[in-house]
């Protein structure tokens, strides 16, 4: 795994930025309605240019996590749920979240994460959740191992989609913007971790199927499965350029997931379930490597 750039003439200052205030949007510093604060102050905490800043905050209004008015500041629209570890008999096999599953996936000596989703956005902020813990001290897993599977970069979406013109192609390019950054935030938080000798074994491997996905699935440390249906949305979406479309698009941060648990009895219904998607991510990770 490459190291990644630091320093603001490496040009990743603002990414160290946006990752540490989206960290504190989901871990509840910063609350819905709430203001960050000032770009003078933030310049001065992260030691800083404005530049810098600015970039950091456009990011996280891309993604939808804050809106900006000049004059106004920064506000709060979106964060996740932070609950780092639900005790078992609490965690129906519906209506879970990935926070939910993630948190006691992270406190065993071995993680292991199959996913494939339609950008790497939901886990890359769910993952710097772990990230902040093994930091603190909280947790201190010996092996990660991350194995991401995303649609094709040139593949053409259903969604997101300007409504009413599937020739206006501005959707999706920005879609594979925000991939493209969360991955390289993937692969840089697990670097860093290796490199800080935080955790003494990771690995991280992409690939790109030609499949859109319909759904998103993560098996966890091969015994827990969450998989959701994209649901299709209608909704203003701001563009690099300050123009607001009316986009159709599907939602996936804070979405609800079905779980299924493999258990001692291979004949069980979850267990059933957990091995077919298990021999389903497999056979097409595989493929693709062909």
């Amino acid at each position: 795994m490459g190291a990644r750039e630091n320093g603001e003439s490496g040009g990743k200052e603002f990414q160290r930025v946006a990752d540490a205030l989206r960290a504190r949007m989901i871990d509840g510093t910063y609350v819905v309605g709430s203001y960050l604060p000032p770009q003078r102050e933030l310049t001065q905490e992260f030691v800083v240019s404005r530049d810098t800043i600015q970039r950091a905050l456009r990011e996280l209004a891309d993604e939808g996590w804050i809106a900006s008015r000049q004059g106004s500041g920064s506000r709060v629209i979106k964060v996740l749920s932070s609950r780092p570890s639900v005790a078992k008999e609490t965690r129906g096999r519906h209506g879970v979240t990935l926070s939910d599953v993630l948190g006691p996936a992270f406190e065993k000596p071995q993680v292991t994460l199959d996913v494939y989703t339609l950008s790497a956005e939901s886990l890359s902020a769910h993952l710097l959740l772990q990230v902040e813990r093994i930091h603190a001290g909280e947790i201190s897993p010996e092996h990660i191992a991350l194995r991401l599977l995303l649609p094709d970069t040139e593949l053409a979406l259903p969604y997101p989609r300007v409504k009413g013109d599937k020739e206006d192609l501005r959707l999706q390019e920005r879609l594979r913007a925000i991939s493209r950054r969360h991955t390289d935030s993937l692969r840089g938080l697990l670097n860093d971790l290796q490199t800080e000798q935080l955790v003494p074994s990771v690995s991280f491997d992409i690939r790109h199927t030609s499949l859109p996905p319909a759904f998103k699935l993560y098996v966890v440390n091969g015994v827990e499965l969450l998989h959701g249906m994209y649901n299709v949305i209608e909704r203003q979406i701001p563009l690099p350029s300050g123009e607001v479309v009316t986009a159709l698009d599907v939602l996936g941060l804070s979405a609800t997931l079905t779980r299924h648990v493999r258990d001692e009895d291979p004949d069980s219904q979850g267990s059933i379930f957990v091995d077919n998607m298990r021999v389903w991510f497999d056979s097409v990770w595989n493929r693709l490597s062909e």
